[in-house]
């Protein structure tokens, strides 16, 4: 009796858990659009929990040896998903809440999507807060690094430029990297245009992206590197945190971080 209470609740819990994944995945959908990257998640994420409830209920109607372990086995990987997945969580989301040194000699603006010749949506953000920054701390020199990708007219760093410019900021204040295409290469190019690797530095991207990029740049040889988060999207910020982690584990697996 006790086990087949235990199987309802966990079926039940399948449900609910895969309902919620194919919900956000709608969400996301219509939010961001078809091609929002790692979306396909969510969508395979709802269907596993379903398929993993209906091999629960299967197994309480008619118990056998096989499925009863791969029920033990499938909810030992969850779990251990869980745990793991959770700790990354934890430090992507206490980089999220950090705050930016004041007076920091350099900051890396992380390039991100333009749309012809504007910013997109999260690379918006992240200059509005360069702005912040640069009007607190009048000392400090900025790069702004991204080359260009396919849709963009102009490279994101001249993108950058052009929106910091229009917003007050000294150009004689912003350097530009106009070659790189990856978070890697912000990092890297930045590096060789001025030697600032033993400089006092900040890292600004969205707040789920500057722990990945904080340790990429430890490991390109920056010595002082402090992280400056700036807001992302609060509908896809869930989505974000979660697609981080799997790039994390894709970068450590590189040897990036």
């Amino acid at each position: 009796m006790k086990g087949g209470r235990m199987a309802e609740k966990m079926e039940i819990g399948c449900g609910i858990l895969g309902a919620l994944c194919l919900i956000y995945y709608m969400v996301i959908i219509f939010y961001a659009g078809i091609g929002a990257d790692f979306a396909w998640f969510w969508a395979l994420g709802g269907v596993c929990f379903l398929l993993y409830g209906l091999l629960i209920r299967q197994n309480a109607l008619h118990p056998h040896p096989v499925t009863t372990w791969a029920v033990r086995l499938i909810f030992a990987g969850l779990l251990a998903g869980l745990v793991l997945a959770g700790a990354v969580a934890a430090r992507i989301i206490g980089a999220m809440t950090q705050e930016a040194p004041k007076d920091l000699e350099y900051v890396i603006v992380l390039g991100a999507q333009v749309r012809g010749t504007r910013p997109s949506r999260a690379l918006k953000r992240r200059l509005i807060c360069a702005e912040e920054y640069a009007g607190e701390n009048p000392d400090t020199l900025f790069f702004l690094s991204g080359g260009q990708g396919s849709g963009e007219e102009i490279t994101e760093a001249q993108a950058m430029k052009e929106f910091l410019v229009e917003a007050g900021v000294d150009e004689d204040r912003l350097l530009l990297e106009e070659r790189s295409t990856t978070t890697k290469e912000n990092l890297e190019f930045c590096g060789r245009l001025r030697e600032i690797r033993d400089k006092r530095v900040g890292i600004l991207s969205n707040n789920f992206h500057v722990y990945r990029a904080g340790l990429m740049a430890k490991k390109l040889g920056y010595q002082d590197v402090s992280l400056i988060p700036a807001p992302s999207d609060d509908v896809m910020q869930v989505h974000y945190v979660v697609r981080e982690i799997f790039a994390l584990a894709l970068a450590k697996m590189r040897g990036t971080i």
